[in-house]
């Protein structure tokens, strides 16, 4: 693996904001929250924080596998908080929210993966406002059918799961996941609510081919995947998976072009695109092609 030494024009960010940081870091500690903007690093967390969006991550912050390109912690996780719904609903509240990104770390310690928080969360926002829009990004449960039902039978409004990388990378990137239990995980996702949107995305840069890329928006668009999010993949510290290339923003564009192509609903291609970031403008999207009855 190698990484280049410095990034090119097109990533260089402005500084993040410490004040809006803080302030976002007073709501979700104040409620025992934690998001993925902060625990994974997003470069775009200012923008999102400034815009009182986030994306909350459940099941505490610490993951039982150990991805080569993740920033969040790993090791032996704590039980799950039974009051972590409802404090997402509080946060939700206050930030006047109503479209709502949820995520988890994995959670190979629990024996349904922690579908079940992911269930009482959607519910209770469903208590909360009958309107809302909720996204999950969930991991894979081991490939367990019943945990994929539980979160589905509480009717999120997208389901998310992330392929992350291409097959041949996957030892190297993702040791412990598997591509093809993520296909059928959403595969599965379909036949279970047919008017289910689902979403999967690619980070690029990682040491990738363009025909491998595209293989894999093919077997996602084979198992009806309606919305992807391609972005560059950034090297949270030295002790991670480096950064083999950087993708220029000519080629996102193309690769945008090409899942437009295939049938992609909602596409998002660019260096600082992220699975959650600006979720509600690919929702619209979507939901202007006319490919849903969910509104919010």
């Amino acid at each position: 693996m190698s990484s280049y030494a410095r990034c090119p024009e097109w990533l260089k960010l402005k500084p993040l904001d410490s004040t809006i940081l803080t302030k976002m870091r007073k709501l979700t500690q104040g409620l025992k929250l934690h998001t993925i903007c902060e625990s994974a690093r997003c470069p775009n967390r200012t923008e999102c924080f400034a815009q009182g969006t986030a994306t909350f991550m459940i099941l505490g912050d610490i993951c039982t596998r150990n991805c080569t390109f993740c920033a969040v912690k790993h090791g032996k996780p704590e039980a799950p908080d039974p009051e972590e719904p409802e404090h997402i609903v509080s946060a939700v509240k206050k930030l006047g929210l109503r479209y709502v990104v949820i995520t988890s770390v994995c959670r190979d310690d629990l024996p349904d993966g922690g579908a079940v928080q992911f269930a009482q969360a959607i519910r209770a926002l469903h208590r909360h406002n009958s309107g809302i829009g909720v996204e999950v990004l969930i991991p894979d449960f081991r490939g367990s059918l019943s945990a994929l039902e539980k979160v589905i039978a509480a009717q999120p409004t997208v389901l998310n799961h992330n392929v992350e990388t291409v097959p041949r990378l996957y030892a190297e990137v993702r040791p412990q996941a598997k591509y093809h239990r993520s296909l059928e995980l959403l595969k599965r996702a379909k036949s279970l609510d047919r008017g289910l949107l689902t979403k999967s995305g690619l980070m690029l840069g990682l040491g990738e081919r363009e025909n491998e890329v595209i293989e894999v928006m093919e077997d996602l668009r084979e198992v009806g995947c309606d919305s992807i999010t391609l972005g560059q993949y950034l090297r949270p510290s030295l002790k991670h998976h480096g950064v083999v290339r950087y993708v220029t923003p000519d080629e996102f564009a193309q690769y945008e072009a090409i899942a437009r192509k295939m049938g992609f609903l909602g596409v998002a291609s660019g260096p600082l695109v992220r699975s959650s970031f600006n979720a509600t403008a690919l929702f619209n999207e979507v939901r202007l092609c006319g490919s849903t009855n969910h509104s919010i």
